[in-house]
């Protein structure tokens, strides 16, 4: 028989909107190094991410019954920038009180505070060397798929 910390990371579904394909795949690197992850979603630019949370255009056929426990959102993406996309996320009663993280190599100030007034959960600058940017993700994961499990809970079962 299965622990209940095991059986609830079953379900642990992340949202990566990032871009660049080797930044994704480093970060889908570490969540599978420590083992935080079963599945990871990863989309490429701002309209397929809100396409995917609100199970339209190409993700029409998706089920928003099974919403990401955490959104990973970089802030340079093409066409509609990660700002935007964290606006659209906060205005929709469906998505508001999902976690986002915003990881980026964006340094700016005016960024930090923009997307701070938009109701982020954390802003992680993204490290360029592997091993700090395991322990970056270990780190992330840790203090909102595990501590905060209870929490994501509720906030999905309301409808």
């Amino acid at each position: 028989m299965r622990d209940t910390q095991s059986m609830e990371r079953d379900h642990i579904e992340i949202l990566m909107i990032e871009d660049s394909p080797p930044d994704a795949e480093l970060a889908t690197q570490a969540f599978r190094k420590n083992r935080l992850a079963n599945k990871i979603q990863i989309v490429q630019d701002g309209r397929e991410a809100l396409d995917y949370l609100f199970c339209s255009g190409a993700h029409s056929g998706r089920t928003p019954a099974h919403m990401p426990v955490l959104i990973l959102l970089d802030l340079k993406l093409p066409g509609m920038d990660g700002i935007e996309v964290l606006r659209e996320i906060r205005l929709d009663p469906r998505t508001k009180n999902l976690p986002v993280i915003v990881m980026t190599s964006s340094k700016g100030e005016q960024d930090v505070v923009r997307t701070s007034k938009l109701g982020i959960n954390g802003y992680i600058l993204k490290p360029v060397d592997y091993n700090q940017f395991v322990d970056t993700v270990n780190r992330l994961t840790v203090s909102w798929l595990i501590l905060d499990a209870p929490l994501a809970e509720e906030v999905f079962s309301e409808k």
